[in-house]
């Protein structure tokens, strides 16, 4: 196959931000990822804050986007979300994971994806204020309901 599905579920939910990794990226449907909850284990240096990932947490639940991506863009996907495959993953950022999503939250309707998650780092600091808006802004670009964007906007963020 030539398409990767792609979780998107932080800064990639905005497409503009997927698009200059990956021009080729295909919106295609809003998922829900049970049993994981949103993360902020690692220092951004570049966002100088927090930045987000996904942990295992069973009863929480993390809403996201997919997005089709061709084989040919994975390596710049990856570049972009601080992976490098001839190294140690320990020694990533984030590394990929493959999970599997419900589209619309439908238990019906799995859908297999890779996301990345965060190998996460001693005391990171909270995500900034403009950051966790960026999550907002996304989560409301792809539609996602109400109650979970009021979750979203309860994030406590750093002062800075």
């Amino acid at each position: 196959r030539n398409i990767s599905s792609y979780l998107a579920e932080c800064w990639t939910f905005v497409p503009t931000a997927i698009w200059r990794s990956c021009p080729s990226a295909a919106r295609k449907c809003a998922v829900r990822l049970p049993d994981f909850a949103l993360t902020f284990p690692r220092k951004s240096i570049n966002r100088n804050c927090g930045v987000a990932s996904i942990a295992a947490r069973p009863g929480s639940e993390v809403w996201g986007g997919v997005y089709e991506i061709p084989v040919s863009e994975r390596l710049e996907l990856e570049r972009r979300e601080g992976f490098r495959p001839n190294r140690p993953l320990s020694s990533n950022s984030y590394v990929p994971q493959d999970v599997i999503v419900f589209v619309d939250g439908d238990l019906a309707k799995p859908l297999n994806v890779i996301t990345f998650v965060a190998n996460p780092q001693v005391n990171p600091p909270l995500p900034s204020n403009d950051y966790r808006n960026l999550i907002i802004a996304g989560a409301r670009e792809w539609n996602l309901s109400a109650g979970y964007i009021a979750r979203l906007e309860q994030i406590e963020t750093s002062r800075a």
